[in-house]
């Protein structure tokens, strides 16, 4: 597969602005609105789920023991955290999976 451009945010404004009619400032304003809320539930616990996207949520990742690679032989102990996780749905998968 072949290192393709990134896609920001600026550009995803863009797109939208340009598909809806709508001012960039205005549009603007609802992703970055939409991405706030979708940050705030993950953090608070929350699943959320945009059917045939995906779904965004929190995963608690397990405590391992780690290597120092100054020291190989050094064990470093690593506690469990909470990590956001993306699962994307059947149609995204699909899509990307045709576009190959």
């Amino acid at each position: 597969m072949e290192k393709k451009e990134s896609f920001t945010k600026g550009d995803l404004v863009h797109e939208v602005a340009e598909s809806t009619g709508q001012k960039i400032k205005d549009v603007t304003v609802a992703v970055d609105a939409v991405l706030d809320a979708v940050m705030g539930a993950v953090a608070g616990g929350r699943k959320v789920s945009l059917v045939g996207f995906g779904v965004f949520e929190a995963r608690v990742r397990a405590p391992r023991q780690g290597r120092n690679p100054q020291a190989p032989d050094q064990v470093v102990e690593i506690p469990a955290r909470t990590v956001p996780a993306f699962k994307p749905g059947k149609a995204f998968k699909d899509r990307v999976a045709d576009s190959q």
